[in-house]
């Protein structure tokens, strides 16, 4: 009994693994051939299934991600069959269970189905949930949260696409650049999206979302080579990952970027990126990710100077911001003003935002926090704890939750 629910636990856990590392992958092989994305997932939801089924008492092959491609290409051989069409594309799945292939490397069609989702015939305010779901396997729900719209909604509107996709007869081929530039906005604000969402899942690691976006936006910045946002995506992304191990300390509690010990930077990743950064900035004027890498890159000076040019990033911020950016880039301006001019400075550009926001501030968590920092330094407990209280009840994540409580307690 206990060996059959190790191998069951374990025949689980690798199912697990492939889900969470190759679902984009895989979705993308599949769709690729079939230019039916729902059809696609339908069957590679039945493909995990007869995983968790099989490889209990199988075991786990040497190749899950390639058993499960296989599963799910035969799962859609057979519903063309039970539906008797036999069009290329099913003729095209069936040459690709030749078995003189087991030991192929699986291709990566990502790329190609970021560009499927970014098509002009697809509604614009579609394509990044869109991709987000496909080629990161985000639920509807996770993604819906992040759009501030019901997951229902979401979930249709998502299944709009993927009809439009497939009655409109979308190629699955690669755009020339000149077309792929036009679609360019969508693809990174997607690929963004998910390194912020996955940033988030600290114990991930590089397998997880934020990785994976990262390793995307690697494969469009070497596509659209004279991109200069696309390169100013990647040094961003790379700035940002080559600071993880500092987030936490050895009890796992939470850092703040100004606490960080820039010696647990992977220093490596940073010259990637000012590289990145250099190439992006010769290309052109800087657009939104090129002046938010060049900001990562001021914090990222603290290594080497021991101090931050706090002036730089008031310029760099004020840059940001003219060219349209959110409440998080005005929300940091405050910050910045706040350690230049001391906290009146801060609390003016916050109440200033609070004015013309007004309701988007509500729910949203880095405000409170800033707030409340910010009324703390000014010597203002009582409407400090008050901000606290807000930001806390904002807070999934355990470990900053900790963090908060503690700079509460301390007032």
């Amino acid at each position: 009994m206990a060996d059959e629910l190790a191998t069951s636990c374990e025949a689980r856990a690798a199912a697990e693994l492939a889900a969470r590392t190759a679902y984009g992958r895989l979705l993308a092989s599949l769709a690729r051939r079939t230019r039916d994305i729902a059809a696609a997932e339908d069957a590679l939801a039945d493909a995990f299934a007869r995983a968790l089924e099989r490889w209990p008492d199988d075991g786990v092959p040497d190749r899950p991600e390639a058993w499960l491609l296989t599963a799910a290409r035969r799962r859609l051989i057979d519903a063309g069959r039970r539906e008797k069409t036999r069009d290329a594309a099913t003729g095209e799945l069936v040459s690709l269970l030749d078995p003189a292939r087991p030991d192929r490397p699986l291709p990566d069609d990502r790329l190609r189905l970021m560009f499927v989702c970014a098509h002009p015939a697809i509604d614009p305010a579609i394509r990044t949930p869109l991709m987000l779901q496909t080629v990161l396997g985000l639920d509807a729900a996770r993604i819906a949260q992040a759009f501030l719209v019901s997951p229902a909604a979401m979930g249709q509107r998502l299944s709009r696409a993927k009809r439009k996709i497939k009655d409109a007869g979308i190629a699955f081929d690669m755009p020339e650049p000149e077309e792929a530039a036009d679609r360019l906005a969508a693809v990174l604000d997607a690929v963004y999206a998910a390194y912020t969402d996955g940033w988030a899942d600290y114990g991930a690691g590089p397998e997880g979302l934020a990785g994976e976006a990262l390793f995307l936006a690697g494969l469009v910045a070497e596509f659209l080579q004279g991109e200069a946002e696309a390169h100013g995506l990647l040094a961003l992304l790379r700035y940002c990952q080559s600071r993880h191990r500092a987030r936490r300390g050895l009890d796992g509690g939470f850092v703040p970027l100004a606490e960080q010990d820039t010696a647990l930077w992977d220093h490596r990743l940073i010259a990637q990126a000012e590289a990145g950064l250099r190439r992006a900035l010769a290309l052109g004027p800087p657009g939104r990710f090129s002046l938010e890498a060049a900001i990562q890159s001021v914090h990222a000076a603290r290594a080497v100077t021991g101090r931050t040019d706090w002036t730089a990033l008031a310029r760099l911020y004020d840059g940001l911001i003219a060219q349209g950016a959110g409440l998080g880039a005005h929300i940091a301006r405050a910050c910045v003003q706040g350690e230049i001019a001391g906290p009146a400075a801060a609390l003016a550009g916050l109440d200033a935002l609070e004015t013309s926001a007004g309701k988007a501030l509500a729910g949203h968590q880095p405000f409170h926090a800033a707030r409340a920092h910010w009324l703390a330094q000014a010597g203002q407990p009582g409407p400090a704890r008050e901000a606290y209280g807000r930001a806390l009840a904002l807070t999934a994540d355990p470990a900053v939750r900790d963090w908060l409580q503690a700079r509460c307690a301390a007032l």
